[in-house]
């Protein structure tokens, strides 16, 4: 039986999104033989026999009506349809089947996660985390574009911060603001979230610290990360008093009633009120890009706590005013900044400054309430495409644009200019060399552990970046032949120097 048209609202485990179920548009359309190659996939399914797992009732879903972007007016079939591949086909934002119509702002595609329509795809999207130079796939068709989906830490991928590792990408979707759509405030679900009121009052924390409670938390179970940041907290505590709960510099126990949650990214009622009696929050990335923040920064506002806060450099560009969050660079030493905590500790209404942000006259950065404002997606936003879905109709709609302009060209060359060539570049992802949390590099010793990693992983990748750029350029046909591109780049310079 044939559905053409209908759109539901589907439950999809979507990154970044503080591990909660949230909910993406699916528009689906059937695909008959006659208007796409057919699919093991879609021929063994049955749209009427579907039964959502979800929390909607039937009526619910019944009342959902069917989506297409306000200037659309494509009519074509699906034949026509430009297709979009999710190359990580477990990100794939669509259920079930691997195959879906997508009616966007201006105009439509089919998105698929099945690799064996390669070669008829016009765009293949990478999910950064998973994209490995030696698993491209190649040849680039010269008809094809690369898109990067993006919003995990630097560390999962240096190959992207470098410039020959960007740069085979066609459109990008990072954390960065410079990327073609941003996600830098995907952590962020909305202004209400940084409004709610102070969880714990500033009466209660006095009263918690005179019984003991230590006045800065530290919570993480992550360690050994690029921007070592356990190197750093540690010094801190020789000059104030910190409760650390993780498995990094654990000094003090969690209750039997909580489990270790110190890297997820849930907001489980017991934690969260449990982490907000604290007044200060270390709130450390494990990773230092511009525009990379996450949960360790929005949480504790959120709670009404005050971070410490070291990751995106621009930090400030996006707080709710310039007295809400304590930045750990802005200090010469771990010992000045215990100094200035320890004065807030002492000085309610100094500290108080910091949480006026919860009133909402006094948020005034422009640049985060129109962002917020003017974002298409939404983070747990049942009225809103999640990012997922609404950076794959960017390509869409750009696609679409490019390949009415080639058609155009094609047509009338005298009079229609080819499509400009779209290409990234190191402000859409550039992360820098990692380095020491504190102190200089020069003096760690030769065996320290983080030295021995970090650095290395990140000239490793960008070996791997340069090449996979020379497999492209030589338009190898397999990947594999990675590591003999490098070798011959590594001789070539070594030469260069003689």
């Amino acid at each position: 039986m044939m559905m053409a048209g209908r759109s539901r609202l589907l439950p999809f485990a979507c990154l970044g999104f503080f591990g909660v179920l949230c909910w993406v548009w699916v528009s689906f359309a059937s695909f008959p033989d006659d208007q796409v190659l057919p699919l093991e996939a879609l021929d063994a399914l049955d749209r009427g026999a579907f039964q959502p797992q979800s929390a909607l009732s039937e009526m619910e879903f019944a009342s959902v009506v069917s989506y297409r972007g306000p200037g659309n007016r494509d009519r074509r079939s699906n034949k026509e349809l430009p297709i979009l591949l999710w190359w990580s086909g477990g990100l794939f934002p669509h259920f079930p089947g691997d195959t879906e119509r997508i009616d966007c702002a201006t105009s439509s595609c089919l998105v698929t996660s099945n690799r064996k329509l390669y070669k008829r795809t016009t765009s293949i999207i990478f999910y950064g985390t998973d994209f490995r130079a030696y698993e491209a796939p190649l040849p680039r068709l010269h008809h094809q574009t690369w898109a990067l989906f993006h919003e995990e830490s630097p560390m999962n991928n240096y190959v992207l911060s470098h410039g020959p590792g960007i740069r085979p990408f066609n459109y990008t979707a990072t954390f960065r603001r410079e990327s073609d759509y941003p996600l830098t405030l995907q952590w962020l679900p909305s202004l209400e979230y940084l409004l709610e009121p102070v969880a714990v009052s500033l009466e209660e924390k006095n009263l918690l610290r005179r019984e003991g409670l230590a006045p800065v938390l530290y919570m993480q179970s992550h360690c050994d990360v690029p921007s070592d940041r356990d190197r750093y907290v540690k010094e801190l505590m020789k000059y104030i008093k910190i409760d650390s709960y993780g498995k990094c510099l654990n000094n003090k126990p969690l209750p039997e009633y909580l489990e270790d949650t110190a890297t997820a990214t849930g907001e489980e009622p017991k934690f969260m009120n449990f982490v907000a009696r604290y007044k200060f929050h270390l709130a450390l990335e494990n990773g230092l890009c511009p525009d990379y923040m996450t949960e360790k920064l929005w949480r504790p506002l959120h709670q009404g706590c005050v971070p410490i806060y070291r990751g995106a450099s621009a930090v400030a560009d996006w707080m709710p005013n310039d007295r809400s969050v304590i930045i750990i660079d802005d200090f010469t030493s771990p010992q000045a900044l215990a100094d200035f905590l320890i004065h807030l500790d002492e000085n309610d209404d100094e500290y108080a400054k910091y949480l006026k942000f919860k009133n909402p006259s006094r948020i005034t950065n422009t640049r985060l309430l129109e962002s917020l404002k003017t974002r298409e997606w939404g983070v747990n936003d049942m009225s809103k495409p999640n990012y997922l879905n609404g950076f794959e109709c960017y390509v869409c709609d750009q696609e679409n644009a490019r390949l009415a302009a080639e058609h155009a060209h094609k047509k009338a060359p005298k009079t229609n200019q080819p499509p400009r060539p779209k290409m990234a570049n190191n402000s859409h992802m550039g992360c820098p060399l990692p380095s020491p949390g504190y102190g200089d590099v020069k003096d760690l010793p030769s065996d320290d552990g983080w030295l021995q990693i970090w650095p290395q992983d990140y000239w490793q990748s960008l070996d791997q970046a340069e090449g996979l750029e020379s497999l492209i350029r030589h338009n190898e046909s397999d990947p594999s032949l990675l590591w003999k591109h490098i070798q011959s780049i590594a001789v070539s310079r070594a030469k260069g120097k003689h």
